[in-house]
């Protein structure tokens, strides 16, 4: 059985992208086979996996919605990448903001990647998708093919309070579209455990959601590694593995795999 995971928080800058990565090789080092899908125009998953010029891929994402859409053959393995750490990509590029456009007049256009998710869910164990940081048609289709939604959110006060909307658009979907999507779980990024501050935090995210969502055991450290890992194109598992970040990815992968 196949587990599809959106990664998403409509602000940016959360860890979105760090999260998907490497919790999608922390799976792929546990024996999982895993595809990880760019699902942001911006291409930061597939810059921070070391394909520099996402801009310049000549078969992405956009080009599979696009073949979706027109009802156009694809091959097996179509777009996919294969990185030396293990996992699958299919990569993203600013090709996504023009097909987020143009869904707009497509037929039953919430349900454009689940068509492509159910041709390849069989060859995988996870397919982790990182999101753009906003709610729009591509993260309503993400949300609309997933089994549930992984929300990473900075530990600060304004990222925590913003989280209101984005649970209500999961619980919209859920009604209307997917009603089998849940919540993953909560995880907190970029924390700095000297301060009373994250404890702080930790306490009006369990006040405000405790009882409705769960919130992940481990939280991620604010760290420098990991925004090194991805400037060098590899996991932090590779880049600094006996760092606290490891560690913490680590938890999650184990805190995830018990969830399947």
């Amino acid at each position: 059985m196949c587990k599809v995971i959106a990664i998403a928080n409509q602000k940016g800058g959360v860890g979105k992208t760090t999260t998907t990565s490497n919790l999608g090789i922390g799976l792929a080092k546990m024996g999982k086979r895993v595809l990880l899908i760019d699902a942001d125009a911006q291409g930061s998953l597939t810059a921070s996996l070391g394909f520099r010029e996402p801009d310049n891929l000549d078969i992405t994402f956009a080009t599979i919605l696009a073949n979706v859409i027109n009802d156009e053959e694809m091959e097996d393995g179509y777009g996919i990448l294969k990185h030396e750490e293990g996992i699958d990509l299919l990569p993203g590029n600013i090709e996504l903001s023009g097909v987020e456009v143009s869904l707009v007049s497509v037929i039953s256009r919430e349900l454009v990647m689940r068509s492509y998710i159910e041709q390849v869910r069989e060859k995988y164990d996870y397919i982790l998708i990182d999101c753009m940081p906003s709610l729009g048609m591509i993260t309503i289709n993400a949300f609309a093919c997933a089994d549930s939604i992984l929300i990473p959110v900075q530990a600060a006060y304004l990222p925590v309070k913003g989280l209101e909307q984005l649970i209500k658009t999961i619980g919209k979907v859920k009604r209307k579209i997917n009603p089998k999507l849940e919540i993953e779980g909560i995880l907190l990024t970029m924390v700095d455990n000297r301060t009373n501050f994250a404890r702080d935090i930790t306490a009006l995210l369990t006040e405000a959601y405790g009882n409705r969502v769960k919130i992940f055991e481990h939280s991620i450290p604010a760290s420098v590694r990991a925004a090194e890992s991805s400037a060098e194109g590899v996991s932090i598992y590779r880049h600094d593995p006996k760092g606290k970040v490891a560690g913490a990815y680590m938890s999650l992968t184990e805190e995830v795999l018990t969830r399947a």
